[in-house]
């Protein structure tokens, strides 16, 4: 069992000797200036340019999160998560802004790395098993675009429709 997989299961440590649930009681300001985390909650088939010590999915590791309900919930609550840091909840299936979202819309004013992480999640969940909640995601974003509630450059837009799975897709 990869490393990966038995951090997503809690029973292993992140290279900073964290658990997931460590990752999960993340204060918003610990997400924000902690960058080698992302990684981790939501790997990627290629190496971080940003962490050298993050991993990169296995075809095993792929196979394990589609093929194992527990670790797809885990991925799940590692996208709440992350949704919560933005400002964002899932309701019925679909990606709303959430209560606070109004004080953390900044987030969406201006390039920085968060967009890079969003970019991030897009891919790891449609790879992972849960492109449903990938698509959720963009199309909660250019929602936010279209009623003005976020500013994003097109390039960033192309980077996450790329990211995200197709139309109808899931």
């Amino acid at each position: 069992m990869s490393r990966l997989i038995e951090f997503y299961r809690g029973t292993g440590e992140d290279s900073e000797g964290r658990k997931l649930a460590d990752l999960w009681a993340f204060g918003d300001d610990e997400m924000e200036f902690h960058h080698d985390f992302i990684q981790w909650m939501f790997p990627l088939e290629e190496p971080s340019r940003f962490n050298f010590r993050a991993p990169t999915l296995s075809e095993d590791d792929i196979r394990a999160f589609r093929d194992d309900p527990a670790l797809r919930e885990n991925l799940e609550r590692s996208f709440d998560r992350f949704l919560a840091f933005l400002g964002l909840a899932r309701e019925g299936g679909k990606v709303v802004p959430g209560a606070d979202f109004e004080a953390k819309r900044e987030i969406f004013l201006s390039p920085d790395h968060n967009w890079l992480r969003i970019t991030r999640v897009l891919t790891s969940l449609r790879i992972l098993g849960l492109p449903e909640a990938s698509r959720a995601l963009y199309d909660a974003l250019v929602g936010l675009m279209r009623d003005g509630r976020a500013r994003i450059t097109p390039e960033t837009r192309r980077y996450w429709r790329d990211a995200a799975p197709p139309e109808g897709a899931g």
